[in-house]
This record gives structure tokens, C-alpha cells and sequence, in this order.
């Protein structure tokens, strides 16, 4: 099934008037499924719900994928580490979903190859072996077959490694993609099957009938007083959040909310891409203090990382520590045949990924589970954190299929996201590297589009165009500078002091589209901390 809309038509305003979403929200008394979250997960229960013809209310407090599902390494994967702690059932699964979230959305994910370059005899053989189990775990969801390098085919395959005792290689495949434009893409084709989704849009306050959660009080930028939205089944997909929610569910019956969350933080710094020229990405399977390094061409850059840091506290806007930049570029100075220093880095920024807390606190996240969590209270709200974008599809099914055991919700149709196709999608559609320069390529059926609205002409940034900042105002939910410039195009990500150059183009564009404030100066303070590197 193909979401995308048809040539004869262009894709439907759904964000042209937000004025028009506020009152389909006000007028929206009862639905069968609210889902509070807009992340990765949250988006793919609404879009699964929705398909399976259950009316959806997703509402998300800030925008779509704004916290860790735009800040990810990037990367479809089924999880060689994982592979290595010996969890098969994980991997086995992210394989298979790998393979559908490149089928599904051929215009924002595509296969990447990566080379592990072996300093030492014994580890192309050692990890050669291992990679090759991991092609046979994949079966016929395989991307491309491992192979052993020599010392001249794997520095063809990474120009910019260290050549001095390199001894050769081991060439394997993964999927990269572009996080928060899947989100918005997600987001678009849940609304495309009827599911109201909101940004900006917290929610304030739990329902209670009887000890049970019958709905939530919602405060919804634009609406000048609260509203209230009745469901048969609430779902907290709020990530790193989740244990707010809970603690907002438990508090009128007085109950004790322990954490399921320990926030874990990964750090990614964006240098250019003459670091590591190439279409091949780069990875050390166990630094010097046990971690993974990853060196990864994305949309005409290079990022590298990442950390793994137990946080205590979750913030909005996360920062890298000092030690973890050195980390990051100490570690790529032994492999990288020029050393990245702190004024190379581009943009700095952080993901906190929501790890279900072990049974004993250990203090290791390596050791916390990677795996999803669901859990239904007693008043029947339903949580969900843990996981990773590669099986989101799988999530939402998992989710659905534990609120109908619940009781929440009625026995429902098969589930239909496995070969849905998303917005902008086309069957047989060839999937674009992503190491390029970013273009409309990644609008997919939708590019042509662009070419109607003004400015298609007018570059402000490479792979930025004034007719991009209409069409993720007009019908990608964008409201202000950071939604366009951070999530519907990544400058923020690639060069931050790029991004606060455009910003002003940008808000003026937003000022005409909208008369709204488009928050130019928040953007340029956020540019800022994404500029600065601490060392």
C-alpha cells in the first residue's frame, strides 16, 4: 500500500493553518487511542493504530522528534555489539526491520557500507568471522556480503584512515538514514490515514474515573485554555520523559513512582568530510576503554561518536562534557590520518537514549537493557521506552498487541506497516546514498512539488532552498526556525554557525508564511551552544 499522493495532486496542506488542527482538537471529545509522544515510537503506534482504522490523537509538548529521535548516529542496524554480548533474538529482529525501514522509505534510508580496518593480524580473521554471522542472521534481509580486505582495498575504501600498520580490513553492510525527516515523514502518514497529530502540544493532566485513566488534559500552543480529550487507551511514549508522565498518572492515587528510565547520553561531533573521504563508513568495534567508535559520511559531512554516559538529570538540550569530546577526538586521531581538533568540529550535539533501569544499579549503561519495555499501570496507562529507531515498526506492534491483552482496546485487524510505504515512497523506488550533499532527492515523490512553490531557485544553504522552508511550513508541521533548520533540513546538525547564518532568511520566510513568530533569536542562542565545543 502506498501512502504518497498521486501525481495529478499535490500533497494535502496539513499545516498550512494551524488554526485548522486547534479546532479539529477542540472539537475532538473521544478517541480510541491517544498516544503522547511524538518521537520515533509514539509516530509509529499512531501510524500503525491508525491503519488498523482506530481513531488517533497523538500530541507531542514540543515538535516531532525533537529530542533523541533526531539525534541518533543515523544508523540502521541490527547491533554488531549486540551481536558480540551474544543477544541473537535482538539482532535477528533489527535485521528484519533494517530491511523493511529501507523498503518502506526508500528516500530517506538507503544501505552503507562499512569497513572495520585492522591494525593487528588477528582482527580481520577474529572479526571477519563474527561479521559473517551476522550475515547469516540476516538471511534474505541481507544488504551485501562481508568481505576480508587487503591493505589496499580497505585504504581505497577509507582514504582518510591511518596507513602506518594498517594490515587490511573487513567490509561489511548496515542502513543509514536521516532520523528526524523519517519522524516527520511518519508523523504525515499517520495524518494521511486520519490520526490528528499535534506538535506544541503538552500534555498537562491525566483523566481518572474510578482509579482508571480515561483521557488527559492537554495545553496546546494557540488555545488560550486547557482541553480534555476522552480515550479508551492512553499511551506514554515520551522517551526519556516517560517517568513524568507516570509519576502525573500515580499522583492522584498517591502511589510511588520508581524510575524506569536511566538516561544515558551520546555524543556526536560533525567535522567535514575531507577527514574521511569516500562513500564507506568507518568503525572501531573496541576502543582503548571498551567502546565503539563510529566515522560516518552523512549528508556531506562526517560525523563521529559516540559516548555512553549515565546522566542523571534529562535535559531539552543536552551538552557534551569535556572528557567526552576528548573521548571522541582522541580516539578518531588514531585512526583518522589527520587528527580532528575541537575548531574542526562543525556541530556538536547529544542524544540521552531512555535505557530501561536493570533490576540491581550497576552504574554501566552497557549493561542496561537495549530492548523495549512495556508496562501497564494500575490504572491502566500504558508505557513504552527502550529501544531503537531501526525497530520502531516492531514497537508499535508490540505496543497495540499489549493493550488489546490489557483489555484497553478491542481485538483489532492484522497489522499493515510492514509494507506500507511512507510518504513520498514509491514501489521499486532506488534508495539514494546519503553521504551526499542533502537535495529533494529526499522529498522522494514529493520533489516535483518543490519546483511549484516560490523560491525553488533560491539556494540559502547547500541542499536548502527557499521553497523547502515553504513546503516544511506549508506541510511538514514546521513553526519556527529551529523546526526548519535543526528537523526538517539538518543544518543545525552539519554546521551550526552555518545554520545561525541562514537563520534570518529563514524567519523571514516563516514571518510571510505564517505572521507567527518564527523565534529567530532562541535559534541563533541554540546555534551557539551547538557551535561550542567544550575540551
Amino acid at each position: 500500500m502506498n501512502s504518497s499522493p498521486s501525481p495529478a495532486q499535490a500533497p494535502a496542506p496539513l499545516e498550512t493553518q494551524r488554526t485548522k488542527l486547534l479546532e479539529r482538537l477542540a472539537a475532538t471529545r473521544k478517541a480510541d487511542l491517544v498516544v503522547i509522544g511524538g518521537g520515533a515510537t509514539g509516530l509509529g503506534i499512531a501510524l500503525d493504530a491508525a491503519l488498523r482504522g482506530l481513531s488517533v490523537v497523538l500530541l507531542e509538548a514540543r515538535d516531532f522528534a525533537k529530542g533523541t529521535s533526531s539525534r541518533a548516529t543515523k544508523l540502521v542496524h541490527g547491533g554488531v555489539r549486540y551481536l558480540a554480548q551474544g543477544n541473537v533474538a535482538l539482532v535477528r529482529e533489527a535485521l528484519h526491520e533494517r530491511r523493511k525501514l529501507l523498503s518502506n522509505a526508500p528516500h530517506l534510508a538507503a544501505p552503507l557500507a562499512f569497513v572495520m580496518p585492522s591494525y593487528r593480524c588477528w582482527e580481520t580473521p577474529f572479526y571477519g568471522i563474527g561479521l559473517k554471522a551476522y550475515d547469516a542472521l540476516a538471511g534474505a534481509s541481507g544488504l551485501g556480503d562481508t568481505e576480508w580486505l587487503s591493505t589496499r582495498q580497505a585504504l581505497a575504501c577509507l582514504p582518510g584512515v591511518k596507513p602506518a600498520g594498517l594490515k587490511g580490513g573487513v567490509k561489511y553492510w548496515d542502513g543509514q538514514f536521516d532520523d528526524a525527516r523519517l519522524a516527520v515523514t511518519l508523523a504525515r502518514s499517520a495524518a494521511g490515514q486520519g490520526a490528528l497529530m499535534l506538535n506544541y502540544c503538552p500534555v498537562v493532566g491525566m483523566l481518572h474515573r474510578d482509579g482508571r485513566v480515561v483521557g488527559v488534559r492537554y495545553q496546546a500552543e494557540g488555545m488560550d485554555a486547557p482541553g480534555e480529550i476522552e480515550a479508551a487507551c492512553v499511551v506514554n511514549a515520551t522517551g526519556v520523559w516517560v517517568d513524568e508522565l507516570r509519576r502525573m498518572d500515580d499522583a492522584p492515587a498517591g502511589r510511588t513512582t520508581e524510575s524506569m528510565v536511566s538516561p544515558s547520553q551520546g555524543v556526536h561531533l560533525v567535522v567535514d568530510r575531507d577527514f574521511l573521504p569516500g562513500d564507506h563508513a568507518l568503525l572501531v568495534p573496541k576502543t582503548r576503554d571498551g567502546r565503539v567508535l563510529f566515522a560516518v559520511p552523512w549528508l556531506g559531512k562526517v560525523i563521529l561518536g559516540t559516548t555512553d554516559t549515565l546522566r542523571p538529570q534529562v535535559e531539552v538540550e543536552p551538552r557534551p562534557l569535556a572528557e567526552e569530546t576528548r573521548f571522541i577526538l582522541g580516539e578518531a586521531a588514531n585512526y583518522l590520518a589527520r587528527a580532528p581538533r575541537p575548531e574542526d568540529v562543525r556541530s556538536a550535539w547529544v542524544g540521552l537514549r531512555p535505557l530501561v533501569r536493570p533490576t540491581r544499579d550497576s552504574g554501566d549503561t552497557k549493561k542496561i537493557n537495549r530492548e523495549h519495555t512495556v508496562v501497564v499501570s494500575p490504572s491502566g496507562l500504558v508505557t513504552v521506552t527502550g529501544g531503537k529507531w531501526t525497530t520502531y515498526r516492531a514497537m508499535a506492534e508490540d505496543v497495540l498487541a499489549k493493550c488489546v491483552d490489557a483489555g484497553l482496546l478491542q481485538r483489532l485487524p492484522p497489522c499493515e506497516t510492514a509494507d506500507f510505504l511512507l510518504v513520498g515512497a514509491a514501489a521499486g523506488q532506488r534508495a539514494v546514498p546519503l553521504g551526499a550533499i542533502p537535495g529533494a532527492h529526499s522529498y522522494g515523490t514529493e520533489a516535483g512539488w518543490l519546483g511549484q512553490l516560490p523560491g525553488a531557485g533560491r539556494e540559502l544553504a547547500d541542499g536548502l532552498t527557499e521553497a523547502m522552508v515553504r513546503f516544511a511550513i506549508r506541510h511538514e508541521y514546521a513553526r519556527t526556525v529551529e523546526d526548519v533548520l535543526a528537523r526538517r533540513s539538518r543544518l543545525l546538525f552539519l554546521d551550526a554557525k552555518r545554520a545561525a547564518e541562514v537563520a534570518p532568511a529563514v524567519a523571514a520566510i516563516i514571518q510571510e508564511e505564517t505572521g507567527e513568530d518564527p523565534q529567530l533569536a532562541e535559534f541563533v542562542a541554540l546555534a551557539g551552544q551547538y557551535a561550542d565545543v567544550p575540551y
